[in-house]
């Protein structure tokens, strides 16, 4: 193990808290949360995990990040994502973009988590497949047989949405209505959501084609900002 790794390690260290970690799992059992199995905690706040990344991110290679990121410690994953986001975007050079890119590609396996997924591939994935016309990227996840992989493909489709370009997103939702799991019925409601806050007319148009097919949870989460009138007029029409 590289001397920068350890280095990172025990500054994590430094900043644990016992009851924090005690926490995660709890938070997971009760079915709030959602962790890959077998991971372990430290109990580090996420600001502290950010002020790590900080400092270390421009003294780590990619071949070291993989090291941590492949860590059964919950905090060393998610502080090699904050390092790695701040990696692509300090960072001017395409070429180098691109290898970041693919390095997350490469270490999809570890990327399995509510963290690990809303805090990387908004900023990194979602961002460069907008930015270099490459949403076959995105939609090649979408198709994966792997619930996390889809769930990377929606929320990397929240760029779009902050850039008002909804198509991608709608796209995703539609093809995963019928998803097996919850999770992605609250991500595909909560991307909604957040479309409807950008334009609402796009929502209302969406949901007057889809809503009466849609999983309870996933119209939940898409109709919760708007009027109250409005939200009781789509949860009376499932009745």
């Amino acid at each position: 193990m590289s001397n920068i790794i350890k280095e990172i390690q025990e500054a994590l260290a430094v900043l644990s808290i016992p009851e924090k970690a005690e926490f995660f799992p709890k938070f997971f059992k009760t079915g709030k949360g959602e962790y890959g199995e077998g991971d372990l905690f430290l109990g580090v706040k996420v600001p502290d995990q950010r002020s790590v990344a900080k400092e270390y991110y421009s003294k780590i290679s990619l071949q070291d990040l993989s090291v941590l990121l492949s860590s059964k410690y919950h905090e060393h994953r998610l502080t090699a994502i904050f390092i790695l986001i701040s990696k692509f975007e300090k960072t001017k050079d395409k070429t180098v973009k691109e290898e970041i890119i693919q390095f997350y590609l490469d270490h999809l396996q570890y990327v399995n988590n509510w963290d690990l997924v809303d805090s990387s591939c908004y900023k990194i994935l979602g961002r460069y497949a907008f930015e270099s016309g490459k949403e076959e990227l995105l939609r090649s996840l979408s198709d994966s047989e792997e619930m996390w992989h889809k769930r990377i493909a929606v929320v990397g489709t929240m760029y779009y949405v902050k850039k008002g370009s909804f198509e991608l997103t709608k796209e995703f939702v539609t093809k995963n209505l019928k998803h097996t799991h919850d999770l992605m019925h609250k991500a595909n409601g909560w991307l909604l959501r957040e479309m409807g806050q950008k334009n609402e007319t796009e929502l209302i148009s969406f949901l007057n084609k889809h809503y009466q097919e849609m999983p309870r949870t996933c119209l939940r989460y898409a109709i919760e900002k708007l009027d109250e009138e409005v939200r009781q007029d789509y949860l009376k029409g499932r009745i």
